[in-house]
């Protein structure tokens, strides 16, 4: 009997055995993935390939097919949104670049693991690059997710681009309360790709969406081994590396948790809110003519004044150390807050917090109007004052609500 896509088959080449699953491929080579989650590629014609078990018949994602029904009945049921990035990827062999081309469904044919977890919806929301993400889909985004666990879902997973995969749990995390997990997961290798990680970030998620962990939050992997996935807080992770596959860090907090591969055992390691201690609640408003400025040495306040004459809503500065730009700055921040503007002051660094009340900088920044950050990420502090500016237009009202922890973005102390 001939292999078929996803059979369990034993490949031979140059005297040494692999055992694995076929997966597609369109090349001259098969690939195979292996029990510890990657990929090889063989050429061919240098391959000796035998059949050992055919793919399982499984009940389909829309429900057709046969299997044990009593025992899919009892697992939780859990909604993927696929919004593209390196997880639903492959490379386009015309132009050997990574393009988005995967669906929800196709990872979860290339990853049989997850059925082992839950029951799945999928739905594809959009097929993007991370880079390409919008405000307004993060709007859409939300108002999905919120249709998914007000339909019934255990929980939610979103596979998004890593690129700007904070960006978009904060702002998930802002507009969203949630009695379930939402979990935020990408990869940073293609599914194609031998050394890809989208198998065992997809299969903790999964473990994640399925727990008591009732807050959005991003999985992926916590070292360079196929070891165990940090689970972070989505308005406190940022990525820290162009490619490598630890790449995401939770900053000025310690993860909520992380999950043993491959075993799945969650090991708490912060407070968290526990699944069904919050009601479900949207508040999608948001307020996108918002900029973020990075001041730089001898930069000219022109760019604050451009902002604040094209239109702009709110502005958000990441400063030097505690939170500062020159002294030729401060007169212009003044003049944008006079104009009922609000201006958020960051830091380049990345952990700590902003303190403007230690150099005399700092306080003739205040007395302008700035609004300190504390320890918030810059790019977090951007989508807050999106949010925050979607609910009021009252400046005094606004200050109070960006120094009010709404989705854990705040922390009452940062390490030094």
């Amino acid at each position: 009997m001939q292999a078929e896509i996803y059979d369990k088959v034993s490949l031979e080449t140059n005297g040494v055995k692999y055992e694995g699953t076929l997966m597609p491929s369109q090349t001259d080579r098969i690939v195979l993935k292996l029990k510890n989650g990657y990929n090889i590629g063989i050429k061919k014609e240098s391959a000796s390939l035998k059949l050992l078990d055919k793919k399982e018949e499984k009940i389909s994602h829309t429900g057709t097919g046969q299997v044990d029904k009593n025992k899919k009945e009892k697992l939780p049921s859990i909604s993927i949104l696929s919004t593209g990035g390196t997880i639903a990827s492959k490379i386009d062999y015309r132009t050997g670049a990574v393009t988005s081309q995967f669906s929800a469904d196709d990872v979860l044919s290339a990853i049989p693991e997850l059925e082992e977890i839950a029951n799945y919806n999928c739905r594809m929301i959009y097929s993007i690059l991370s880079e390409n993400m919008r405000p307004s889909y993060w709007v859409e985004l939300a108002r999905a997710v919120y249709e998914e666990i007000k339909n019934g879902a255990d929980g939610v997973i979103i596979t998004h681009g890593t690129d700007t995969m904070m960006y978009t749990a904060a702002a998930l995390s802002f507009m969203i309360e949630t009695p379930v997990p939402i979990v935020l997961v990408g990869s940073q290798r293609s599914a194609d790709r031998p050394s890809s990680d989208n198998a065992m970030n997809a299969i903790c998620a999964a473990k994640v969406a399925t727990s008591n962990i009732a807050e959005v939050c991003v999985v992926m992997h916590g070292s360079t081994s196929d070891d165990f996935c940090y689970i972070h807080r989505g308005t406190k992770v940022r990525k820290m590396h162009t490619s490598r596959r630890d790449a995401f860090q939770s900053i000025n907090a310690r993860p909520i948790g992380r999950v043993e591969y491959p075993s799945g055992e969650i090991k708490m390691l912060s407070p968290f809110i526990k699944r069904g201690e919050k009601k479900l609640a949207i508040n999608d408003k948001l307020e996108s003519k918002c900029a973020l400025i990075k001041y730089t040495t001898g930069a000219s306040d022109e760019s604050l004044l451009f902002h604040s004459g094209s239109g702009y809503k709110g502005i958000v500065i990441e400063g030097t150390g505690l939170g500062h730009v020159s002294t030729e700055w401060i007169p212009l921040i003044k003049t944008v807050t006079d104009a009922g503007i609000p201006v958020v002051m960051t830091s380049q660094c990345i952990n700590g917090r902003v303190c403007d009340r230690v150099y005399d900088t700092g306080r003739d920044i205040l007395k302008a109007g700035a609004i300190e950050s504390e320890d918030m990420l810059s790019e977090v502090a951007l989508v807050k004052l999106m949010w925050v500016l979607g609910q009021t237009k009252d400046i005094e009202k606004i200050t109070a609500m960006m120094h009010t922890n709404i989705a854990g973005e705040l922390t009452r102390s940062t390490r030094s």
